[in-house]
């Protein structure tokens, strides 16, 4: 046997390791359209309360406060729903599993502390300290990337920790939140799925 040939046996084997302890299926196409439905429901909440709360992001009221709940909400469904379908597309293409033991701890750890995180913020807005939910949103979902990443593509994690960062700089300056949001979950989402794409899914 030739070293080539031990270098590719070594390769086929990381490999598999890789795929038997890792869900290596995720879609960076689902990344970009994350980042895309975060920056037009930003748009949305951004007009809402721009129109109907006397020009100020701080003043949230009745129906406008809920209104932005609604986009809120149904900018995380519009993500999950896009994230599966293309990843159970991916995984049926390279011939991977979609639900097995290394997809059931990459859900796990992510949603652990996405779960945490939301509660948390949910018990902030009903105190009326809107201020902190941008920041808080963003370091909790940071936290929730760096811990499914040890059971998925190792890369996400520093998109994790783009979060957590931003997610502080926004608590620190609460009165930028809004913006940090955005680029948090609309702009890092797309530069990195972008990435993500061309390194993982282009010509996979």
């Amino acid at each position: 046997m030739s070293d080539k040939d031990y270098l590719k046996d070594i390769s086929e084997i990381k490999n598999l390791m890789n795929k038997s302890s890792r869900f290596i299926s995720l879609s960076g196409l689902s990344g970009v359209l994350a980042g895309i439905y975060a920056l037009i429901g930003a748009a949305i909440a951004y007009w809402l309360v721009m129109t109907y709360s006397n020009g100020t992001l701080y003043i949230f009221h009745g129906r406008v406060f809920w209104a932005c709940m609604a986009v809120l909400m149904m900018i995380a469904i519009l993500s999950a729903v896009t994230g599966i379908i293309l990843t159970t597309r991916k995984a049926k293409k390279t011939g991977d599993k979609m639900w097995d033991n290394s997809s059931k701890r990459l859900l796990l750890n992510f949603l652990i502390p996405l779960t945490v995180g939301g509660v948390y913020c949910l018990i902030i807005l009903s105190q009326g300290t809107y201020g902190q939910t941008g920041g808080l949103m963003l370091i909790f979902y940071g936290l929730a990337l760096v811990c499914a990443s040890k059971y998925s593509i190792g890369d996400i994690q520093y998109l994790g920790y783009i979060q957590i960062i931003l997610g502080l700089i926004a608590s620190y300056y609460p009165g930028y939140g809004f913006w940090l949001w955005a680029i948090g979950f609309g702009v890092m989402h797309i530069i990195y799925g972008t990435w993500m794409h061309f390194k993982y899914d282009v010509n996979k």
